[in-house]
């Protein structure tokens, strides 16, 4: 017998006991389609975080330095001195700054409120913020210009009332007009809109486009004068990153200088990369896609029990046919063939059906979780989930076809 007939004659097997083909079959169908919407949906998940930190940008160090004696934000001016003269390794640095009280921005008709919660309806995804920030805040976030110019060291310095929108704040005030050279007030007071950034479009971040960035200066009297501890640097490499974390670090254990307990009097401080946090996030991902394709894979080992044990029954069942084929001078390697394509062609359709559903289930769980329209498994998922469930069908096969190949011909022919 070639392979041809082996494959003819497991098909005409399967097509004559469809419904007891089929419940062999639903559990690799359920363990190949779990293993390819899980797996997936992670992976989406993965792609959608990496495409986060690619927006706001590699290279970037958060910084948080609090002292508990400083009421003129000197340690602000001392670090921002000391990335000064790190030029070679770092691009800027600026305060990372919010606005916490409530104002309204107002551009003609139109008014915008801040931090306002009093009526219960925030709306978080219109809802604006003011950003305090020094001349080098598009930098070190990775926002682009789209018009006009930054922020100036002299408007920081000198305290002048200036602003730069971020693309939803322009949109939210000025549609498709150009901003520059315009004034808005921010709690009845004017800022000249210096320039405007291009969109980020980052899905489920609308927050990194409603902004209206400020000089930090104006913390002192729109901000309650609150301490600002927040910093971010941006480094001009990866490498950079490296050295000037480093750096950072110890220019800062110096200021925060620590006890024999570890602690220190004068403040806190911690110096943290997003390049390290985007590995991480990675690293976690990874972690939870293998766990979940081996929760998955679970369904997979039962069905190919399954597999085996319908195998076994078919064996008992063709015991006569066995008997014959060995009588007229079948090799035991003839046999163990035929039903080791039986068990795989069973294991392939039921794969081929769990990969539809896959894709399927798929699509709905990226449109429901990730809010992805057209989010499909990759390629490799798909055909390792296949290959996975094929090399089932074989495995499981094997004792039932070495327990049919070995049957003795006259034992085989007496069965009924």
């Amino acid at each position: 017998m070639n392979i041809w007939q082996a494959f003819t004659m497991a098909l005409k097997s399967i097509a004559m006991k469809k419904t007891r083909s089929f419940l062999t079959m639903l559990g690799i169908i359920i363990g190949v389609a779990s293993v390819v919407i899980m797996v997936s949906v992670v992976q989406g998940q993965n792609k959608k975080n990496m495409e986060y930190f690619e927006k706001m940008g590699n290279n970037k160090i958060n910084v948080s330095a609090y002292s508990y004696y400083d009421t003129n934000n000197e340690t602000s001016q001392k670090l921002y001195d000391y990335c000064l003269s790190l030029s070679n390794l770092v691009d800027g640095i600026t305060p990372d700054v919010e606005l916490g009280n409530k104002a309204t921005v107002q551009y003609g008709a139109k008014t915008l409120a801040v931090n306002d919660y009093s009526n219960g309806n925030y709306d978080w995804e219109k809802a604006m913020h003011i950003k305090l920030g020094s001349d080098q805040y598009g930098v070190c976030n990775n926002y682009t210009l789209a018009g006009g110019r930054e922020m100036s060291f002299l408007d920081i310095e000198k305290t002048n009332a200036v602003c730069v929108l971020g693309a939803g704040a322009k949109t939210a005030l000025f549609d498709y007009t150009d901003p520059v050279g315009e004034t808005i007030n921010i709690n009845g007071r004017p800022f000249l809109v210096v320039g405007y950034y291009q969109p980020m479009s980052l899905d489920g971040w609308p927050e990194m486009d409603n902004i209206i960035v400020l000089p930090y200066t104006f913390n002192r009297t729109m901000n309650q004068n609150s301490t600002i501890s927040s910093y971010v640097v941006k480094a001009k490499s990866a490498s950079a990153t490296t050295e000037a974390m480093t750096l950072l670090d110890a220019y800062l254990a110096g200021l925060f200088p620590k006890n024999a307990d570890g602690h220190s009097d004068r403040g806190d401080y911690y110096v943290q990369s997003n390049n390290s946090s985007a590995q991480d996030i990675k690293n976690q991902n990874t972690m939870q896609a293998l766990v979940l394709g081996a929760i998955a894979g679970i369904s997979l080992l039962v069905g190919g029990i399954g597999i085996m044990n319908i195998m076994l029954v078919t064996v008992t069942e063709r015991t006569r046919e066995i008997g014959i084929r060995k009588a007229i001078g079948a090799e035991r390697k003839s046999i163990i063939t035929q039903f080791l394509i039986e068990a795989a062609v069973i294991c392939s359709i039921g794969g081929l059906i769990g990969i539809g559903i896959g894709c399927v289930g798929t699509l709905v769980a990226g449109k429901l979780l990730l809010n992805e329209t057209a989010m499909l498994p990759s390629p490799f998922i798909t055909m390792g989930a296949f290959l996975f469930s094929v090399v089932l069908g074989v495995i499981f096969g094997m004792y039932p076809a070495i327990k049919a190949s070995g049957l003795q011909p006259v034992v085989a022919l007496r069965a009924e």
